[in-house]
C-alpha cells in the first residue's frame, strides 16, 4: 500500500468523536448539499424550460410556413398545398412531421356573455397525442371524413368566463361580409397555463375555416413543421427558405413568441450564475476544512519531516484525504439530489400557482449527461481548490511543529 494513501486512510478513520472526524463529516455534508442543490436546481429549471417549450410547440410547431404578406388579418392570406409540397417538406432532412392549419377570428356568444376568440382549424395531421396532456375534461374534437366538423375544444379560462362545459353548444359569429355564424359543440376543455393561448384559442376543424373563407380543399393558412432536433431551428429556417417559393415565409417559433424565449434564455444565464456561486462556496469550504485538518496535524507533519518526508509527499497525503472526502460527498450528493428529483417527478409533491408559473407543479427533466458533467466539474473545481491550503505545508518547520501545542 502506498504511503500517502495509508496515512490518509488512518487520518480519515481516526477514533470516533475526534475533531478530525467531525471536520471530515462536515466536509462530506457540505459537498453533498452543494452537489444535490446543483443537480436539483438544474433538473428543475431544465424541466421548467422544457415544459414551457413543449406547450408552445404543441400549438405552433418549431417552424411555421405562411404566406408572405404585410396584412395582419387572419383571413386574407393562404397558401396552396399540393401533394408535391407536402412530400417535399416531409422529405427534408431533420423534419419529423408537419401539419396544416388555418385561423379564423370570431365571437363566442352565450345568453349572458360574448368572448372574442380565434378558431384554429386543424386536420388529421394534428398531433392529438401530444396535445391530449393539456385536455383536462372531455376529449379532442373528432372531424368527419367529408364536409366539416362543428366540434371544438376551448380553454378552461374561456369556459369559466362563458360558463360552458363539455357537451354544451355555443354560437360562434364570424365577423365578415356578410357575417356568418355556426352552432358549435364543445367536446373538450384544455388548459396550458399560457395566457396567449388560453385567453383566445379555440381548436376545431380546418374545413370549417375553409367553408367560412370560401376556400377549396387545397388552401390552408400555413404549415407547422416539427423538427427531430428543435435546436436546429436556425439551420432549418435557411433550408426552408431555399426549398420553398419566394412568397412563402418561414418563421421560427422562438421569433413568434420572442418574449417567452428571451425569458427562458434569461433562466439559462441565472443557472450559470447559480452554479458558479454554489461551486465557489463548495470550493471555499474545502479550502477551509483542509486548512483546519493541516493545522490539527501540525505535529504529525513535523514528525514526518523530521523522518525525511518531503513537502511533496506530505501534500499528497492531505490531497488524497481531501479527494476521499470529495468522493464521499459526491456519492451522497448524487443520491440525495436524484432521489429528491425522482420523488418530485413521480408524486409532484411541490405545487405551483399556474397563473404565475404556467404549470401546477414543479417540473423535473432528467438529463444524465448533464449530471455526469456536474459531477466532473464539481470534482475538478473542489480538487483544484485543495492545492491552495497545501501550500502551507512547505512553511511548517519540523522543530517548531513538534513543539506545537
Amino acid at each position: 500500500m502506498k504511503l500517502p494513501y495509508f496515512v490518509s486512510r488512518r487520518i480519515s478513520h481516526n477514533e470516533s468523536g475526534s475533531f478530525s472526524t467531525v471536520i471530515s463529516r462536515i466536509a462530506v455534508i457540505s459537498i453533498a448539499i452543494a452537489l444535490s442543490a446543483l443537480i436539483g436546481t438544474y433538473m428543475i429549471l431544465n424541466g421548467f424550460q422544457d415544459t414551457i417549450k413543449q406547450k408552445i410547440y404543441s400549438f405552433s410547431g418549431h417552424l411555421v410556413l405562411s404566406k408572405y404578406t404585410l396584412s395582419t388579418s387572419y383571413e386574407d392570406s393562404f397558401i396552396e398545398v399540393g401533394d408535391s409540397l407536402i412530400t417535399g417538406l416531409q422529405g427534408l432532412t431533420g423534419v419529423d412531421y408537419l401539419q396544416t392549419y388555418a385561423y379564423k377570428a370570431g365571437l363566442l356568444k352565450t345568453e349572458e356573455e360574448v368572448q372574442g376568440v380565434i378558431l384554429k382549424g386543424v386536420d388529421h395531421r394534428f398531433d392529438t397525442g401530444a396535445f391530449s396532456k393539456h385536455i383536462i375534461k372531455g376529449h379532442f374534437p373528432k372531424f368527419p371524413d367529408s364536409g366539416y366538423g362543428t366540434e371544438v375544444a376551448i380553454s378552461s379560462k374561456v369556459a369559466r368566463y362563458l360558463e360552458l362545459d363539455v357537451d354544451d353548444r355555443v354560437l360562434v359569429l364570424f365577423i365578415q361580409d356578410p357575417p356568418r355564424y355556426r352552432n358549435l359543440k364543445i367536446t373538450g376543455i384544455y388548459e396550458t397555463g399560457l395566457e396567449d393561448f388560453d385567453e383566445r384559442m379555440v381548436l376545431g376543424d380546418i374545413n370549417l375555416v375553409r367553408r367560412m373563407n370560401n376556400w377549396d380543399s387545397t388552401k390552408v393558412g400555413g404549415i407547422e413543421i416539427f423538427l427531430q432536433n428543435p435546436d436546429k431551428m436556425v439551420e432549418m429556417e435557411d433550408v426552408l427558405f431555399r426549398n420553398t417559393e419566394s412568397d412563402i415565409y418561414a418563421d421560427k417559433v422562438s421569433d413568434k413568441y420572442v418574449q417567452v424565449f428571451e425569458w427562458l434564455r434569461l433562466i439559462d444565464r441565472n443557472v450559470v450564475i447559480l452554479f458558479s456561486i454554489i461551486l465557489f462556496v463548495a470550493a471555499f469550504n474545502m479550502i477551509s476544512i483542509l486548512l483546519i485538518l493541516i493545522m490539527e496535524r501540525t505535529q504529525m507533519i513535523g514528525v514526518l519531516k523530521a523522518l525525511g518526508a518531503s513537502n511533496q509527499l506530505i501534500r499528497r497525503i492531505f490531497f488524497v484525504n481531501g479527494v476521499q472526502l470529495i468522493t464521499k460527498g459526491l456519492l451522497w450528493g448524487n443520491a440525495i439530489g436524484l432521489l429528491f428529483c425522482y420523488i418530485q417527478y413521480q408524486f409532484r409533491l411541490i405545487p405551483l400557482d399556474q397563473q404565475n408559473y404556467y404549470m401546477d407543479h414543479v417540473p423535473v427533466k432528467f438529463d444524465w449527461v448533464m449530471v455526469g458533467m456536474i459531477d466532473v466539474l464539481s470534482v475538478v473545481v473542489t480538487a483544484a481548490a485543495l492545492f491552495i491550503p497545501l501550500l502551507i505545508v512547505s512553511r511548517i518547520s519540523p522543530i517548531k511543529s513538534i513543539r506545537f501545542d
